[in-house]
């Protein structure tokens, strides 16, 4: 049975479950029953942060474009462009044991793709929630659903793994952005053009 997370809880992930070295992060979202005319295709990232909350280089941002850090310790497994069906729409797989040491917090982002031009917004979308499951036994140990508390907001910072005094813990943060996947890399000090 998983913990089910409200917005701003933390909870220590490793200590509770010793030898957890394998995780997945499904992100998942179902949108709203009208049109706006095009798709929605919402995208999954992760920011792998140094002490200073920023990304040290844009290696370290990983996300449609860029799928697997160098370390293999985040690997996105791929784009889907529609949220068409049930369970997890985007999967990011965290191997706890390879994240590099200057990482100490990896923020795990949903936006949506074009939102401007396609005139979409979190407003639209519902039932989006983030969980994290043992790669290796398949048990879902933390569920954490964002609620419908987003109106204009085109980004979403999830959550966020984190390390303390040796040991990863998960903090549900549930914080929009207006600007898109533009703005959450401008936050986390990645330039884009």
């Amino acid at each position: 049975m998983p913990i089910n997370l409200t917005k701003g809880q933390k909870i220590d992930l490793t200590k509770g479950n010793p030898g957890l070295k394998k995780i997945l992060v499904g992100l998942g979202w179902d949108v709203n029953q009208f049109d706006t005319g095009s798709d929605f295709d919402l995208d999954a990232a992760a920011f792998m942060l140094g002490a200073n909350g920023r990304c040290p280089t844009e290696k370290e941002f990983v996300f449609y474009g860029h799928l697997t850090h160098e370390s293999e310790s985040v690997i996105h497994m791929g784009d889907n462009l529609t949220g068409e069906g049930e369970g997890d729409d985007e999967v990011i797989e965290v191997d706890l044991t390879k994240v590099p040491s200057n990482v100490e917090r990896i923020a795990f982002s949903v936006t949506i793709y074009d939102a401007d031009v396609r005139r979409q917004n979190f407003g639209q979308v519902s039932n989006a929630y983030i969980r994290i499951v043992d790669e290796t036994t398949g048990v879902e140990l933390i569920h954490y659903d964002l609620g419908e508390d987003f109106s204009i907001e085109t980004a979403v910072v999830v959550g966020e793994l984190y390390r303390h005094n040796g040991e990863w813990k998960f903090n549900a943060i549930g914080s929009g952005f207006q600007g898109g996947l533009a703005a959450l890399c401008g936050n986390y000090g990645i330039v884009v053009a």
